[in-house]
């Protein structure tokens, strides 16, 4: 077998069945993810190539992250590093909200604001205007 280094050419087919020895990758997988913006490959002369090592970035790209479990027996690492940075149960303590307190403040007071008028002309308050009062009694 050759020894194909990381930054060496190859066509998409040779490059899937190195990167995917169990057949699970095809060239036109490879397409697929090239297409999705995950994979850089290079076309010369209508060929697709594509490195081994643009196929390990590849895969990095693709990785989900773990889920973390909703419950068990010892927290994760992050979880423990969060708890630290949280008061204990029971505190009273709670977090700085100023800041967000002021951005809503300033929020309502620009939408609390009276508008200016579109025309004077038109809305002006001196002119009455006609009014058309309705021509019926109460009955009370």
């Amino acid at each position: 077998m050759i020894a194909v280094a990381q930054d060496t050419p190859l066509r998409l087919a040779a490059a899937a069945g190195i990167a995917f020895p169990d057949g699970s990758m095809t060239a036109s997988g490879l397409r697929r993810e090239a297409a999705r913006g995950k994979l850089v490959i290079s076309r010369v002369a209508g060929k697709d190539y594509t490195t081994l090592a643009a196929i390990a970035r590849m895969v990095e790209l693709c990785r989900r992250p773990q889920k973390v479990p909703a419950c068990g027996s010892a927290p994760p690492a992050a979880a423990r590093a969060e708890e630290s940075a949280t008061p204990p149960p029971g505190s009273s303590a709670t977090a700085d909200t100023s800041a967000a307190l002021a951005a809503a403040q300033t929020i309502v007071a620009e939408l609390s604001a009276r508008s200016p008028p579109i025309s004077r002309k038109s809305t002006s308050r001196r002119r009455a205007g006609n009014v058309i009062r309705p021509k019926f009694r109460s009955p009370t």
